[in-house]
């Protein structure tokens, strides 16, 4: 009996070798107290069809066959109740399928021999050590024999960690005569995997190192790249391409330069590799050469090896360019195109550390990070051939503009809040005049204009317009920038009231058809503004921006609508504390010291108003518009546009004399009637009263 099962097992053994196994009971692994399942239908694809159906208990595991014609099982964990998928070793591919159509038999001689035991354990891929073989004999120029196969095979997991083993090997074994042809044929393979429609599948891969591998792979073969003519474009594949040229001492500064795109429906991102001209000084007269592949997807594969105090993942915000170089050239410059555009998408300029297997900062520099181009200065070695940029964390300094935003807002709300209030409560005895009822009509417009903007500044803070309905964003868009033009338009009405209250024209005016201007000016002119850029930029989907509820500036300049009527106004502000400061300082018949102190006051108190009201603080925000702004420029705009609505309440409500005159009459008329009720309930008549009544 038991050389009989010896025989048997050894019979198993070459009928699993011969026929690959595709009949074959697959092990199910369940926890003590779960039942044991049987698949149930044929699923069609490497995908399994259906989750386990043990009880789920929290981190327990389970696992459920491939389909038909694959090997391997996809292993489900518990997670909130609910299985969910957690590795995938599904492989239709092996040795014998590769070379099988070569000769029309089957060659799985190549690898019998050095196939390990454990691949009879169908939860993992089988191991390829000795594919070298099967192209030496088959397609020893090319490698042309196994390509139509790997492109033909789904892009399961499993397959995907045995097309980089397949890729590995060829780069320790088949590596020493690289030519063109063989680069084309080995990035065909490695392209079949780096395609969109794979990437969501590498999460699954057991070898969570398998990225790093395929990477580490690519760059060891092509070292080993022959360049036959000055410069070549060698593969251009739609996820890797392949660039190289000769180099010598006396080379100028070369470059090689890629536009590739991260799926087939978005635009081409651009990558660029240089090579500085005191660099190639170092190198010896006879020719060297420098080679450069690019991916485009690799970026969103790569995983990091866990690494304390770094936050993982990073998302990579640029093509990965790798770079074969000579030994003596240390240094090269490197420009990405960012993939995600947004003004808060900061970039940081990383090397791929092959040993330590995650992005190393310490590789490469920033040299500039203007609009959507980030340039960096990198090291290169041996273990530092790939780099590319990373989105970085928020900084310190974002953080510290986001408190004083806040904080500044909610104080300019509440000080918006009790201008209006305070208004409402002197109404009646400040606006005597035609001049002062204009005043505090600007007054009035100016803060509900600025605290209806704020309330629409935070609503679109608090909107993803990725997440949810565009047509939502494009109306906090539009109120946005309504209400922040009426706040720069009412200032305007305001600086064009003091103008003719110094020449004395407004004192001949209806207070009727001052009215009707200061509306025209203040609300009519912004909503044409507005309604006009909505029109004309919306049908392009070019009026906002991906990241923001606010006007777009990359595609349309939507946002010149907003800037260059601000930047008017406030060049119009500026003359007007000019004239007003001209006209203050002219002395009035009979004159005297005191005169000339109440003219300094009255210049003073002018500035102090108008600097606020009319908008000279919105100066620093349209130098915060420019690409590289000092960051003192952002702090300071923080600060003044956040805490506006204090000022409007501090310098044009109580720092007004009259206000406060008249605040007091009000406050003394409040507390005389408070005097006389409690007087009249205190008088001997009500006294005698009250005891008429007890009585």
């Amino acid at each position: 009996m038991k050389m009989k099962s010896q025989a048997t097992m050894i019979c198993c053994l070459m009928f699993f070798l011969s026929t690959e196994c595709s009949h074959y009971r697959s092990k199910i692994h369940l926890k003590a107290g779960d039942k044991l399942q049987s698949p149930e239908g044929k699923p069609k694809t490497g995908r399994i069809q259906e989750k386990c159906h043990g009880p789920c208990i929290s981190s327990s595991n389970c696992s459920r066959p491939c389909a038909k014609d694959f090997r391997g099982e996809i292993g489900f964990t518990c997670n909130q109740k609910k299985w969910q998928k957690s590795t995938e070793t599904c492989t239709s591919l092996s040795v014998e399928k590769l070379f099988k159509d070569s000769t029309g038999a089957s060659r799985l001689s190549v690898a019998a021999a050095s196939i390990p035991l454990h691949i009879l354990d169908f939860r993992a891929p089988e191991t390829i050590e000795n594919v070298a073989q099967g192209i030496r004999k088959n397609c020893p120029l090319d490698y042309a024999c196994i390509i139509d196969v790997v492109k033909s095979s789904e892009t399961t997991s499993g397959n995907i960690a045995f097309i980089v083993e397949l890729l590995k090997n060829i780069s320790t074994d088949l590596s020493d005569d690289v030519t063109r042809e063989k680069m084309k044929s080995y990035s065909e393979v490695a392209n079949h995997i780096l395609d969109t429609a794979a990437i969501s599948n590498w999460a699954f891969i057991p070898n969570k190192n398998a990225s790093s591998d395929l990477l580490q792979s690519v760059n060891l073969f092509a070292r080993h790249l022959h360049i036959h003519n000055k410069s070549e474009n060698i593969v251009n594949e739609l996820f890797i391409q392949t660039k190289g040229f000769h180099i010598n001492h006396n080379t100028s500064e070369k470059s090689l330069n890629f536009s590739m795109s991260t799926n087939n429906t978005t635009e081409d991102i651009l990558g660029m590799v240089q090579i500085p001209r005191q660099e190639l000084r170092k190198l010896w007269p006879n020719a060297s050469r420098a080679i450069s592949i690019a991916f485009p997807t690799l970026g969103a594969i790569l995983r990091e090896a866990h690494l304390q105090n770094v936050s993982l993942p990073r998302p990579v915000n640029g093509l990965v360019l790798s770079v074969v170089l000579p030994e003596k050239l240390q240094e090269i410059v490197l420009t990405f195109e960012k993939i995600n555009k947004s003004r808060n998408a900061r970039a940081q300029c990383v090397g791929w550390h092959s040993k330590k297997r995650r992005w190393d900062e310490k590789a490469c520099q920033m040299i500039s990070d203007i609009k959507n181009e980030v340039k960096c200065r990198c090291n290169y070695t041996s273990t530092v051939m790939s780099f590319s940029i990373l989105m970085s964390p928020k900084s310190m300094t974002d953080k510290v503009l986001d408190y004083i935003t806040c904080i500044g807002l909610s104080v300019s709300i509440l000080s918006l809040v009790l201008c209006l209030i305070i208004e409402a409560t002197v109404w009646s005895r400040v606006v005597v005049t035609e001049i002062s009822y204009m005043r505090h009509v600007c007054i009035v417009n100016i803060a509900v204009s600025l605290l209806t903007a704020n309330v629409w500044f935070i609503i679109g803070s608090n909107f993803n317009p990725k997440a949810q309905d565009s047509n939502v964003c494009v109306a906090v868009t539009f109120f946005s920038h309504f209400f922040y033009l009426s706040l720069f338009f009412w200032m305007l009405f305001k600086a064009l009231l003091i103008i003719y209250g110094i020449l004395v024209i407004f004192r001949r005016m209806m207070k009727s058809r001052m009215m009707v201007i200061g509306f025209a000016i203040g609300y009519g002119c912004p909503l044409i503004i507005a309604v006009t850029t909505v029109a004309i930029t919306e049908p392009k989907k070019g009026y906002m921006r991906l990241e923001a509820c606010w006007l777009n500036w990359d595609n349309t300049k939507a946002l010149l609508a907003f800037a260059i009527p601000a930047l008017v106004i406030v060049a119009v502000n500026l003359i007007v504390v000019l004239v007003v400061a001209i006209n203050t300082q002219r002395p009035s018949i009979g004159s005297s010291k005191s005169q000339d102190v109440a003219i300094i006051m009255r210049i003073s108190k002018n500035v102090a108003i108008l600097t606020p009201l009319l908008g000279l603080t919105w100066g620093f925000g349209i130098a915060t518009l420019i690409e590289g702004t000092s960051l003192t420029f952002h702090i300071i705009f923080a600060l003044l546009n956040a805490f506006q609505g204090f000022f409007i309440l501090l310098f044009g409500t109580i720092m007004d004399h009259k206000i406060r005159d008249a605040l007091r009459m009000r406050m003394s008329s409040l507390k005389g009637k408070s005097r006389a009720a409690e007087n009249a309930s205190l008088s001997p008549t009500n006294g005698s009263k009250l005891m008429n009544r007890q009585g």
